[in-house]
């Protein structure tokens, strides 16, 4: 259920216990561990633990702490040890000006040179920062475009760096820091960045998260941050340890790809995947692309969809959720017929729905739908972009007039559902309270949708 992705069990810490603190980890759920280097003895060691442990994986490099005798050498050593299929990246690698232990130009030299083997041999890198923030970020800025995957460990800087390193693709983790008491701003990050874009880890052995304070950090301690995590972000403990692990799946290689969900809960309530058929392609929609959501791989072409009693098959009790919510990767008003047919079964059977659309139904359909839903559609989210609409047709690729027919469906809605909400992503360039007056005015609830 869980992957700790930063734990250093080489540490003496862990001498002579270390088959009792993997078998805590199991028994806590945690599959696998990923192990970090921090000099050419501990990688070996990595190495020796890999072979040794089928839960463990683990990285190697050479720590800023370490670097006072860098020389470019050392990456022959480094490669030869990425020879083990179970190495999955290049770290723990980066710098750390709180303490003075290697020059800052060694320090430099060594990340750059660590990050071009990563580059060259396809390997994410593991990333330390100690007040050396803007120093970081313009390094990895200058690899933006290179297809350079990372994890930011231990993260300790600021919102508007985690917000650019989010943009480059990379990946960020927490440790116990955000359990403790006066974490009151790494906790307003970890709830503002999307879980799409979080790993989890501890940091063995230090690190360690409320109650266990003061004592030795180890895997098994990874529910209790992923406990936080799930109350930051309003979601189940399961919901963070299915998105963290397809997240370590993605960056690190390690598991699989999910099977296709044709349904799937997030929180309390449940998704039906409909479709992946759009006639829209927004640019920050994956639709085209892996399509996965919260862990769930909705990745479907038309020949895989569903017939109705599929669906129905797997909802079962529709009270046993908050609301059945119509969505997946594509406009689910494509598939109007089916979810018709669905939604009369979960209101006949007492259960609340939502449609979340892009507004464009009854141009998809060339009829008007929105009467249809009476009855059957509790609550309409529609996505609203923008409130200027050659920049809505920009934003979703269409053309301008479909900008209209979804403010006139929003329109209509609201005569024949309970609620009718407007949503905007929160991208760079939205212009947010506008949106909101834009609303309003039509007497409808707006949300802003988190991008990154």
């Amino acid at each position: 259920m869980f992957i700790d992705t930063h734990a250093h069990l080489f540490y003496p810490n862990f001498n002579g216990d270390l088959p009792n603190v993997i078998q805590k980890a199991t028994d806590a759920n945690v599959s696998k561990i990923i192990v970090p280097a921090t000099d050419l003895s501990s990688c070996t060691q990595v190495v020796e633990l890999t072979k040794k442990f089928p839960q463990i994986y683990g990285t190697v490099g050479i720590h800023p702490h370490d670097t006072r005798e860098w020389d470019s050498s050392i990456l022959k050593n480094l490669e030869e040890l990425t020879k083990n299929n179970k190495i999955v990246a290049i770290g723990e690698i980066g710098l750390d000006y709180y303490y003075d232990f290697s020059p800052k130009d060694k320090q430099i030299n060594a990340f750059k040179e660590q990050i071009e083997l990563a580059l060259k041999l396809n390997l994410p890198i593991v990333v330390h920062n100690r007040e050396a923030d803007d120093d970081i970020l313009k390094i990895l800025s200058e690899y933006s475009s290179s297809g350079l995957r990372a994890q930011l460990h231990c993260f300790n800087s600021t919102l508007s760096h985690a917000r650019e390193f989010v943009k480059m693709g990379f990946y960020i983790s927490f440790t116990g820091n955000i359990t403790f008491k006066k974490a009151d701003d790494l906790r307003k990050i970890a709830s503002s960045i999307s879980m799409e874009h979080l790993l989890l880890e501890t940091d063995s052995p230090f690190m360690t998260p409320v109650p266990f304070r003061g004592k030795r950090n180890e895997p098994s301690n990874i529910p209790l941050i992923a406990q936080t995590l799930a109350e930051l972000h309003h979601l189940t403990i399961e919901d963070v340890g299915r998105i963290t692990t397809y997240n370590t799946f993605k960056l690190f290689g390690i598991g699989d790809k999910p099977e296709v969900s044709f349904t799937y809960k997030i929180g309390d309530s449940l998704y039906i995947n409909v479709t992946n058929r759009c006639n829209a392609d927004c640019f920050f929609c994956d639709h085209k692309g892996e399509a996965v959501i919260s862990g769930y791989n909705l990745k479907m072409s038309k020949s895989d969809e569903p017939n109705v009693e599929v669906y129905i098959n797997e909802i079962g009790n529709p009270t046993l959720y908050k609301e059945i919510v119509f969505c997946g990767y594509g406009e689910p008003t494509i598939r109007w017929d089916v979810i018709t047919e669905v939604a009369k079964f979960v209101k006949s059977n007492g259960g609340k729905t939502r449609l979340n659309t892009n507004g464009h139904g009854n141009f998809i359909n060339k009829r008007n739908i929105v009467s249809e839903m009476k009855g059957i559609i509790d609550t309409v989210s529609i996505s609203l972009n923008s409130i200027d609409s050659k920049k809505y047709s920009e934003i979703m690729r269409v053309e301008e007039k479909l900008f209209f027919e979804m403010i006139d469906f929003a329109k209509q809605a609201k005569e024949s559902v309970d609620r009718v909400i407007l949503t905007v992503v929160d991208i760079d360039d939205a212009d947010i309270p506008n949106a909101q007056n834009f609303v309003n005015q039509f007497g409808l609830e707006f949300r802003v949708r988190n991008y990154f």
